[in-house]
């Protein structure tokens, strides 16, 4: 939200954090399976996947799922989940795109067939969660996008006309400053556009395990704690090195997304930030009663700083977002995962947004790398005469997005003339990150200048401006 909106009166709310455990919350599971061994030896297969968060996973059975009869082999450097799909917020967009905005700006001409797969592949995604038995809580209440500033309520009308004229608006309505609190009842709320059926909210660990189950169950061996070394042609195929191995494949698909890619030529494509949150401790009746809050939508506001919040299973509150912090050099580190400094400002923000629930505490406060590209949605390609493919970039809007990359790559691997591959988003990679320092700085940059537009009622300055025409950003 705004910094308007969220200038609290309060210095410190460190006592709601005082017992939050530094993890994230999800991962924080005592059913929480155990990894499968290590990798010693040699093996082969006909495709190898590098990579066991959702990308990697939803590649893997997919292509199990195409040919049963394929010999597929997944390599994960820790183990299934840990990272981004371990630890986000579990909001499983249909949107293709990093959300409608930025998909009309991009491939205008594309957009409603951008919106239509989109669709197609959150069904997709609840139907093979049922044919798997896959419990992750999957529930289809859409998401509400709330103004908090009355600039904020007029774009997002506004928004919501321009998206009616052009056919976009099917399940989406505007909600006025009354409407959106009979929702969820904030006091910084002032509207909303509910996308009723486009989101869904979902245990993110448990639908990494529950991939990782239906992988095996479909004969894939999964290998972890064995990161990928090295990528070379070997014959007729690739060659992957691992620390006690390896494995030689006719096939390789790279989903690695944050983590350096094999490929070098990939690695300017992206660059990490961090982004944090927290989960409160389960709500009692009186407390949820006080927010509504009945349907249970996932919500964003409309800051350029923007956060998100939700509902889990067991009615905590998860609050996330605002901070997003790029690490000079685009470093991935474990240390970075932890930052106290943005728990307390995330948490002074919550109890502005929700008063009615002071005296609520954390229990959990964790942060993650996101694999950033400068389009916000992922990018495509092949390397290796076609023996090799990698999707990444997906911009922290990979829960949902990262299965229709999955079909991206094997109908690329596959030599397939789809719908999909002939998508000007497929076939076109963003522009590339500059080098250090000019990647620190710019990011900065923008970084300072989206929080001085939210300051001045969205007005964006010379340099945001020019990020806009050469279709460069940050997304935070």
């Amino acid at each position: 939200m705004a910094p308007s909106a969220m200038s609290s009166g309060r210095d410190d709310w460190t006592a709601a954090l005082s017992e939050a455990r530094p993890v994230p919350y999800w991962l924080d599971d005592p059913g929480r399976p155990g990894p499968e061994p290590a990798l010693t030896g040699a093996d082969t297969c006909d495709l190898l996947v590098v990579g066991g968060g959702y990308s990697g996973l939803w590649t893997a059975l997919n292509a199990k799922e195409r040919d049963p009869d394929r010999d597929v082999v997944l390599l994960e450097g820790r183990e299934v989940g840990w990272a981004a799909s371990g630890r986000n917020g579990g909001f499983c967009a249909a949107s293709l795109t990093h959300g409608l905005p930025n998909g009309l700006t991009r491939w205008p001409d594309e957009i409603h067939t951008l919106e239509k797969l989109g669709r197609r592949n959150l069904d997709e995604i609840e139907a093979a969660l049922a044919r798997h038995g896959i419990d992750c809580d999957f529930e289809r209440t859409g998401e509400i996008g709330v103004a908090t500033e009355t600039y904020q309520a007029w774009e997002l009308r506004d928004w919501h006309r321009e998206l009616t004229e052009k056919g976009l608006a099917d399940g989406i309505d505007f909600l006025d400053a009354d409407a959106v609190r009979a929702e969820v009842d904030s006091p910084t709320f002032e509207a909303g556009l509910w996308d009723r059926t486009g989101v869904a909210m979902l245990h993110p660990a448990k639908l990494a395990w529950g991939l990782k189950r239906a992988c095996l169950d479909l004969g894939v061996r999964v290998y972890e704690h064995t990161p990928a070394l090295d990528l070379r042609p070997y014959g007729a195929g690739m060659a992957v090195r691992t620390p006690y191995g390896g494995v030689r494949a006719r096939r390789v698909a790279l989903a690695t997304n944050i983590f350096p890619s094999l490929l070098r030529r990939v690695r300017s494509y992206t660059v990490p930030v961090y982004d944090y949150a927290l989960m409160t401790e389960p709500l009692g009746a009186e407390r949820l009663a006080s927010l509504g809050w009945r349907n249970r939508q996932g919500l964003g506001d409309s800051a350029n700083q923007f956060h998100y919040f939700r509902l889990s299973a067991d009615n905590r509150v998860l609050w996330g977002g605002y901070d997003a912090v790029h690490h000079y050099g685009g470093r991935v580190r474990a240390e970075y995962d932890d930052r106290p400094e943005t728990y307390a400002k995330l948490a002074g923000h919550f109890f502005t947004c929700f008063p009615q629930l002071e005296g609520v505490r954390f229990t959990h406060a964790w942060g993650g790398a996101i694999d950033t590209c400068s389009r916000f949605s992922a990018f495509f390609g092949t390397a290796h005469r076609g023996k090799v493919a990698y999707a990444a970039g997906y911009t922290g809007l990979g829960v949902g997005a990262t299965r229709f990359g999955a079909d991206v790559m094997l109908d690329l691997l596959d030599g397939e003339d789809t719908e999909r591959t002939r998508l000007e988003m497929v076939r076109r990679k963003p522009l590339p990150f500059p080098p250090e320092p000019f990647a620190w700085t710019g990011i900065a940059l923008t970084k300072w200048s989206l929080a001085r537009a939210d300051a001045r009622a969205g007005h964006r300055n010379l340099w945001l401006r020019t990020m806009d025409r050469l279709g460069l950003g940050f997304d935070s």
